[in-house]
């Protein structure tokens, strides 16, 4: 008998991504939610921060801000997206997001952690050193830590991301953040734009789901694209 499971995918540099988190969080009170890194900026996606790259951002920011109330810092704003030394990457924070899942089942946690980092804190979160320092934020052993985060940058989270990419032409994923609920009848996505900011309707819309309730049809999607945020 197959539990129900909450797939829900995900880049950690998605600003809708980080929209979505409260919603996240209010889903993983009702039932296991299991990740799947996209590679949004990934190869040749990933990119220094530059004036355009800015600009580009802080309106998508503005937007997600005004329908998720979620906070973006004056660090962030101010600070990390006027530095040019800085590298938006999503594969080193997908294999950090990885590692803490192989060692402690703390992925979710994890990513919580990173979306913070960069978004509240500005920090560099491409840096094996910072995804080390917010490892061990959570509570991970910082050489064990280190040691898997190694071995994920290694192969598997490549693989990861292009299993990912699969799973999304599977169930008909447009961006993220996309959910897809699985249960014994199969694979559903689950439209979660309608309740951005609304972190407890979208855990009372599962539970009717898990019910076998009527779903109720959401808005249009608020996403970001394989290669970047979609206006």
């Amino acid at each position: 008998m197959t539990s129900p499971v909450l797939h829900y995918i995900y880049d950690p540099l998605c600003g809708w991504c980080w929209g979505a988190a409260p919603l996240v969080r209010a889903a993983r009170d009702l039932l296991p939610v299991r990740l799947h890194a996209g590679g949004m900026m990934t190869g040749p996606q990933r990119q220094p921060v530059t004036p355009e790259l800015r600009a580009y951002v802080l309106a998508h920011d503005q937007r997600i801000a005004q329908a998720t109330g979620q906070p973006f810092g004056d660090a962030y704003r101010d600070g990390l997206l006027c530095d040019p030394q800085a590298v938006f990457d999503s594969e080193p924070p997908t294999a950090a997001i990885l590692a803490a899942e192989a060692l402690a089942g703390r992925g979710t946690d994890l990513l919580a952690e990173l979306q913070a980092a960069h978004y509240v804190q500005g920090r560099r979160i491409a840096e094996p050193a910072v995804l080390i320092e917010q490892a061990v934020a959570i509570g991970l052993p910082r050489a064990e830590f280190a040691a898997e985060l190694g071995r994920q940058s290694l192969g598997p989270v490549q693989a990861h991301i292009e299993q990912t990419r699969a799973f999304m032409a599977q169930t008909g994923a447009r961006g993220f953040p996309s959910f897809v609920l699985e249960t014994q009848a199969g694979l559903s996505r689950v439209e979660a734009s309608a309740y951005l900011g609304r972190p407890q309707d979208f855990a009372s819309a599962l539970q009717g789901l898990l019910g076998q309730a009527p779903a109720q049809p959401g808005d249009a999607a608020a996403l970001c694209s394989i290669d970047g945020c979609a206006s």
